[in-house]
């Protein structure tokens, strides 16, 4: 099984949305941030990414045919590389709303992250923290205009990285048809999925994290 599927868009553009449609439309499994914490041991892959030493992605994604979302997006040039024949799903959102979505749930979750109790969960924090606060956001996660200007970055990057037939633009509201014509399968029956809103991600507060009197943490808590 080889990765078939290469989601582009940051966190909170639909990532989980779109790992669902996936899973239904038979790219399954999708790689996703939850996977990592069904997979502790990848803590130390993402982190030797980071570290810009050698991994070996085939391993790292044995058993996958699709990924979305960080960390994989963070190496899509890499991934690309390993993949050549992966095609690769942009997911768009306003960039205003993009940022008020990111500083309420995952930017607030990262950063409480280190206050968990539980040692594998501050560890995994503390990867996703390093990959998208400090190498992402260069730490100026606060700072609006800055993460928009990254955010927009991010996408023309992406644009000149993927030949355009390789390509799609993609919002989570366009539903199947765009994303189904793409790939080329058929339209499912079921309804698209639309999950992990604000609402939903908040209501994961586990009560360490109600205690410390702040958002969320990142991902599967």
């Amino acid at each position: 099984m080889s990765v078939r599927i290469l989601g582009a868009g940051f966190g909170r553009t639909g990532t989980n949305s779109l790992k669902e449609a996936l899973e239904i439309l038979g790219f399954g499994p999708c790689y996703h941030m939850h996977e990592v914490a069904k997979n502790p041991c990848h803590v130390s892959i993402w982190n030797r990414a980071i570290d810009e030493k050698e991994v070996d992605w085939q391993d790292l994604f044995k058993g996958y045919q699709s990924a979305v979302d960080w960390p994989t997006i963070s190496f899509l040039p890499k991934l690309l590389h390993q993949y050549p024949h992966a095609k690769v799903v942009l997911t768009l959102r306003d960039p205003e709303q993009w940022f008020e979505s990111a500083s309420n749930t995952i930017f607030e979750a990262m950063a409480l992250g280190e206050k968990n109790p539980d040692i594998t969960g501050r560890n995994r924090t503390k990867m996703s923290r390093r990959l998208i606060l400090e190498k992402t956001f260069s730490g100026r996660y606060a700072e609006k205009e800055y993460c928009i200007k990254i955010y927009n970055q991010h996408i023309q990057d992406v644009i000149s990285l993927v030949p355009s037939d390789k390509l799609l633009h993609y919002r989570i509201s366009d539903g199947w048809k765009p994303l189904c014509d793409f790939l080329n399968v058929s339209v499912p029956s079921d309804h698209f999925p639309k999950t992990n809103d604000r609402k939903s991600f908040l209501s994961t507060k586990p009560q360490w994290a109600k205690k410390a009197n702040k958002k969320d943490q990142y991902g599967s808590w």
